[in-house]
């Protein structure tokens, strides 16, 4: 017998087994790969997700085999991490307040060209790059995004319930009230992925900061999304004994909140969920970011991964 003949039988045994398990994989994913046929996919993307130069690479890949099968998915990105070492390179003093960035004129000047001129780009490029066709989007493009100024108004319970509520000025920052879907509408059509940056206008031309979390609800709620997935470091919403919650209806997800479950950051993110949901979405995944192919996970396997959010 050859040298090494006794070892190619094991090999070639792995290697079918290898063969069996990918193919069981796409298998498994046709029945998804028909309902998501020509629906919007809107993707949150932020975290570690968008720091780590393989899951950067993965998310391009991904977003592009997405596109390839005939899904339309639409990108809103983040970018804080960016934005602080940028002001950090300037020496302008990053303030916070109740967990959210105060943005001055000269901070905003930071956050756009950041977003827009750069995590935006960068962005962009990647999924060209992988045969996805990208196209980068400000909320300030053809009015795709309007907004107004958001006050933000805190109630401290120590104070009593007569007690007037502190309004805190974050100065820049803004919410959407209306999202220019005839854009996004367009680009789909002539089968783009756009990726949009968090950033709003107003009427009078007046740039808005926008998180963006709600910028993604948002924009899914006003396509009529079949899916929202949000982009964490966290691996979904936990209960109290810090096991992972994989279906979470509306009123459940209202009522965990009210007994302190869900808590800290991410109460706004689940309001943005359930603001989703009610606008006509169909599901919205809080989905672990640092997980490697999470968004193929999630849409194209029966496990999923992460906490879905339903009506």
């Amino acid at each position: 017998m050859p040298t090494g003949a006794k070892d190619s039988v094991p090999q070639r045994d792995r290697a079918r087994e290898q063969a069996q398990i990918q193919s069981r994989v796409l298998i498994e994913s046709l029945p998804y790969l028909r309902r998501y046929q020509d629906q919007i996919i809107v993707i949150k993307y932020g975290g570690h997700a968008m720091t780590d130069e393989s899951l950067k690479q993965a998310f391009a890949l991904n977003v592009a085999l997405l596109r390839l099968v005939g899904i339309h998915p639409v990108i809103v990105h983040g970018g804080g991490p960016q934005i602080n070492a940028m002001l950090g390179r300037l020496e302008i003093r990053a303030e916070f307040r109740q967990g959210q960035r105060v943005t001055d004129d000269a901070t905003m000047n930071v956050v756009e060209m950041v977003l827009v001129g750069s995590v935006n780009k960068d962005i962009v490029s990647r999924l060209n790059r992988a045969g996805a066709r990208a196209v980068g989007l400000s909320g300030k493009d053809g009015m795709l995004l309007e907004a107004r100024k958001r006050e933000l108004v805190v109630r401290r319970a120590d104070e009593g319930e007569d007690a007037p509520p502190e309004i805190i000025d974050l100065g820049n920052v803004g919410q959407v009230t209306r999202v220019n879907t005839a854009l996004i509408h367009s680009l789909i059509r002539d089968g783009f992925v756009p990726v949009i940056a968090p950033v709003g206008v107003d009427g009078e031309g007046r740039t808005y900061n926008i998180n963006a979390d709600a910028v993604a609800g948002a924009v899914a709620g006003a396509l009529r999304a079949k899916r929202l997935l949000m982009l964490t470091d966290v691996a979904g919403l936990m209960d109290r004994t810090g096991e992972l919650i994989t279906d979470l209806t509306a009123a459940r997800a209202k009522a965990l909140q009210g007994d302190g479950t869900i808590s800290g950051g991410m109460i706004p993110k689940v309001e943005c969920c359930l603001s989703a949901l009610a606008d006509g979405v169909d599901m919205v995944t809080i989905v672990d970011g640092r997980v490697e192919n999470c968004i193929l996970l999630e849409l194209l396997t029966d496990r999923g991964i992460g906490t879905a959010l339903t009506l």
